[in-house]
């Protein structure tokens, strides 16, 4: 484990290579799993704030199980997340003409309808990020589906730290991100 301004990263973090292959694993993570995709209280506002906005972006199976549920539940666990399509996917979620699952909430950013990207837990992933009250823990979350990811990350040579510096960033920030970047070269120097 690193510590860097009270975030606790996972080695992890460093060592596991990863990047996203969707033409092989067709967004699976948007559509299995118990739960929709964690949400802070800040992005509930945000959600509830610009849902007219994203709406048009949706399916109607997803506007449906919203318009019942809200844009947000709480899960068997106690978190905050998103509304989910019959215990399915997502209520965000469209699919491409190929099945992939795509983020309606990222096709009404990218279209200019609203200025809210996607939930940064769903921009993080596979990193996990679990709050404690002095720290973050910032944990690599490894799991079946990702499999091609892994793959492709290891053909690539792309550590997740790498893939996901435009998330890292968003999250907390340029200084702490080169912070991680000067963690991650410090690892490999001692691993030389």
């Amino acid at each position: 484990m690193i510590e860097i301004e009270g975030k606790i990263v996972s080695r992890d973090v460093f060592e596991k290579q990863f990047v996203c292959d969707l033409k092989k694993c067709k967004g699976a993570c948007c559509v299995a799993g118990d739960s929709g995709a964690p949400l802070t209280r800040e992005e509930l506002e945000i959600l509830d704030a610009e849902y007219e906005s994203i709406r048009p972006f949706l399916r109607p199976e997803g506007t449906a199980a919203i318009e019942k549920h809200g844009v947000a539940v709480v899960d068997a666990e106690g978190d905050l997340t998103t509304t989910l399509v019959n215990g399915n996917e997502c209520a965000f979620v469209v699919f491409d003409g190929n099945g992939t699952a795509l983020c309606g909430i990222e096709q009404a950013h990218a279209a200019g309808a609203t200025s809210f990207l996607k939930p940064v837990s769903c921009h993080l992933y596979p990193i996990r990020i679990k709050q404690y009250p002095d720290f973050d823990a910032v944990n690599y979350n490894k799991w079946e589906i990702c499999n091609p990811a892994c793959q492709l990350g290891d053909a690539l040579k792309v550590p997740v730290y790498k893939f996901l510096k435009t998330s890292l960033t968003r999250k907390y920030g340029a200084d702490w991100y080169k912070q991680l970047e000067a963690a991650a070269a410090l690892l490999q120097k001692q691993q030389s």
